[in-house]
């Protein structure tokens, strides 16, 4: 009777857990939700943003974020930094939302997958590829930041990549895609591509055969999986442009929107890794005979340079491709 009487007092605190939250998320949006009505009428140029918005982009992050932290996804800080950008990104565009949605879930499901064959190559793997404030902001702080600057070329809400009406907002939009899709194309060919390719990875500088888990080692297996990985996370824009799109039939064709998504996707992986062949560090430890990221007398050097780790390495292509990468698409989009 003792344990059944302590079950029911966790179950009944965890339950008022939730509705402590709940209400503290009701509170949070109607606030937000004042602050904009008021924004609206002191400036008078600003269009007030609805309520059942402000609801969603922070209920829907948090009950997200919530979970993945319970699953041990995230540890605190990533948690907190997660539910950030899930909010800024949400606020800002559904199609934002979607496309972040894709890389997160797709790549803590593959970071888990197969974490027995993972742990024997990789020397840094993490059990449940639990993510960190870091590692969250060098993946998602380009986006929120390309969103926050959205929101202040054309406020939130859904548009039509259209460069001909509107220019700034459409090469954001492209810029943020680009990022998000760099980064899951990134982790789909670092996690997928060990563990089914059945050649040795070959150095992107050299082109010579490198042990697995080499910073700049590619197969085709990761190829493909980075191509992948960007077509996902283009698919989840464009349907959430289909869905949320006021008056779409009457703007350029958006599916390009997907091609986009892939060439991002398969780009940011090679420029990935090439940036980990030369300014990150790779070695192979005699000693329990796995490739590593530091320097010891029983660590024979393979390639790079102990400039980047692989936070910075992921930061510096997401930030390249969102710079560079929307000039491509500017010059193939469709125009009326």
């Amino acid at each position: 009777m003792h344990f059944e009487d302590e079950g029911y007092m966790k179950d009944y605190i965890q339950m008022m857990a939730y509705m402590i939250l709940l209400c503290l998320t009701l509170a949070i949006s109607l606030s937000f939700w004042v602050l904009s009505i008021t924004a609206s009428t002191y400036y008078g140029t600003l269009e007030p943003v609805s309520p059942f918005r402000w609801l969603f982009s922070v209920l829907v992050p948090l009950i997200i974020t919530f979970r993945a932290f319970k699953r041990k996804s995230l540890d605190h800080g990533g948690a907190i930094g997660a539910m950030l950008v899930g909010f800024i990104l949400t606020m800002a565009n559904m199609s934002f939302f979607a496309a972040l949605l894709t890389f997160f879930v797709t790549s803590s499901k593959l970071t888990k997958w197969k974490g027995a064959i993972k742990k024997q190559i990789d020397s840094d793997y993490k059990e449940g590829g639990q993510r960190n404030w870091l590692q969250v902001f060098c993946n998602g702080g380009v986006p929120a930041e390309l969103a926050l600057l959205y929101m202040i070329e054309a406020g939130p809400g859904e548009i039509a990549i259209d460069f001909g009406k509107q220019y700034s907002a459409s090469w954001m939009c492209l810029s943020l895609l680009g990022a998000l899709a760099c980064s899951t194309g990134d982790t789909w060919a670092s996690e997928v591509g060990p563990v089914l390719s059945k050649s040795k990875p070959r150095l992107i500088t050299t082109w010579r055969d490198v042990p697995a888990g080499t910073n700049g080692g590619v197969t085709l297996v990761g190829l493909v999986a980075s191509f992948l990985g960007g077509v996902s996370v283009g698919v989840a824009f464009f349907c959430t442009q289909l869905l949320m799109v006021k008056d779409l039939h009457l703007a350029v064709p958006q599916w390009p929107i997907i091609l986009y998504g892939a060439l991002a996707g398969l780009l940011g992986s090679l420029l990935d890794s090439f940036l980990g062949a030369t300014m990150q560090y790779s070695g192979y430890d005699e000693a329990i005979r796995k490739v590593v990221s530091y320097e010891t007398q029983s660590v024979k050097r393979i390639c790079g340079k102990l400039i980047l780790d692989n936070n910075g390495v992921n930061l510096f292509s997401s930030v390249i491709i969102a710079l560079f990468l929307p000039g491509f698409a500017w010059v193939f989009w469709p125009r009326q």
